[in-house]
């Protein structure tokens, strides 16, 4: 698969660099664009590594890639938008906005991140005002993170009908901020989801196959964000079946306290070590920059920690594995589809990514797996069942209370 992204690069840098807008016809990117992404595994585990496309090396390594640059003209093409939270939060704002660098610098482009005024606290006007300022900077596409751009989102593609926005953890928008009320379909949108569900149950089944027996998740978006939610349910799922194989009851502390901005804080990290203290083992650590509160709190009872979104294996030796899903592979081919001209493929629909497309995983790499017991193999086993169909993870997160978990004893706090 990282040759299909090696491909569209190659394809692209030989077009004429002209940003398409388009109208959407309504189909489904993932049918008519092929694959969407790279290898998760191959990305994660090989980010040193560089292809030959014919005239010169892809740079895959993103960190290789300065987050700053300056335009010779002063317009930057390649826009991003961050959500709440730290850039460099070594989760869903690097990795997303790591396939902005990866495909502006392997295709000669400019590119700049834009971050809405009063961080963690910004509103709709501080969103739609950094979307402006993209779009008024010259921007060809614009790239925004997390669900809460929908709003200041509906109105700029609104007000900049010739201007594409990649909308990333996103799904199709209407020009009728009235949920009840279907308006026009907004076709410079492009939304692209992930089925989290998967690899949340991933890894919760790995933790429990692994041994661990006392498990949490802390969760961002206060429990209103679907991605967080997917991994959360994903993940109940996968170590309820663990435990159903191995015959045994596991138990989990489950919460969305403190996780309402993605951000780490002194009330989480105290929340958290408290269940270290009695008795939890492994917290699924779900929601940007919260993982460094949760990491803290692991380090100080020793913990252990399930990353999110990006191989955080780098960032403490308290990380037994990641619920990874491809964001810069992801944002790579939805930016790729406006410069090759197709833009109308993917805009006014939204994209679903899962183990089809290679877009969700753990990582495999040696380093980055940290089970002892639960192998490399096991996993590749349970990850074939899930793409041929023999193993199908529940997407439906509304579930989680109402269901009966066989061998699961879920405290929801």
């Amino acid at each position: 698969m990282k040759k299909l992204l090696a491909l569209l690069l190659v394809m692209t840098m030989a077009l004429s660099l002209v940003a398409c807008g388009g109208n959407g016809n309504g189909n489904n990117a993932a049918d008519n664009g092929g694959n969407a992404n790279s290898n998760t595994n191959d990305t994660t585990n090989n980010t040193g590594d560089s292809e030959d496309t014919g005239d010169a090396a892809t740079i895959t390594n993103a960190d290789d890639i300065p987050d700053s640059m300056t335009s010779s003209d002063g317009k930057y093409q390649v826009a991003f938008v961050t959500d709440v939270g730290q850039l460099k939060d070594k989760s869903f704002n690097q990795g997303t906005f790591d396939g902005v660098k990866l495909y502006a610098a392997n295709n000669g482009l400019s590119y700049k991140y834009y971050q809405p005024a009063n961080g963690n606290e910004a509103t709709d006007d501080d969103r739609y005002d950094a979307m402006k300022a993209a779009v008024d900077g010259g921007a060809e596409v614009v790239v925004c993170a997390g669900f809460l751009q929908e709003a200041a989102l509906r109105r700029a593609a609104t007000d900049f009908p010739d201007t594409p926005f990649v909308f990333i953890d996103g799904y199709p928008l209407d020009d009728d901020p009235d949920p009840e009320v279907q308006g026009n379909i907004l076709t410079n949108v492009a939304g692209i989801s992930f089925m989290e569900q998967q690899c949340g149950y991933f890894a919760g089944y790995a933790a429990v196959k692994d041994g661990f027996t006392k498990l949490g998740f802390s969760g961002g978006g206060g429990g209103t964000n679907d991605a967080c939610c997917r991994f959360g349910y994903g993940y109940v799922q996968g170590a309820n079946a663990a435990a159903a194989e191995l015959g045994i009851t596991v138990d989990m502390n489950y919460s969305w306290e403190y996780g309402a901005t993605f951000s780490a804080s002194p009330e989480l990290q105290t929340m958290i070590s408290g269940w270290y203290a009695n008795g939890t083992e492994i917290v699924f650590a779900c929601g940007g920059s919260m993982f460094q509160s949760i990491s803290a709190a692991a380090s100080s009872n020793d913990g252990y920690v399930i990353g999110v979104d990006v191989d955080q294996s780098g960032e403490s030796e308290y990380v037994i594995t990641s619920a990874m899903k491809g964001l810069a592979d992801a944002v790579q081919w939805a930016v790729g589809h406006v410069y090759a001209g197709t833009f109308d493929e993917i805009g006014g629909t939204g994209t679903s990514l899962g183990v089809e497309d290679n877009a969700v995983a753990l990582p495999t790499a040696e380093g980055s797996w940290r089970f002892e017991t639960f192998t490399v193999e096991e996993y590749e086993d349970m990850y074939q069942k899930v793409l041929d169909g023999t193993l199908v993870v529940d997407a439906d997160f509304s579930k989680l209370e109402t269901t009966e978990w066989s061998n699961l004893n879920l405290n929801i706090i």
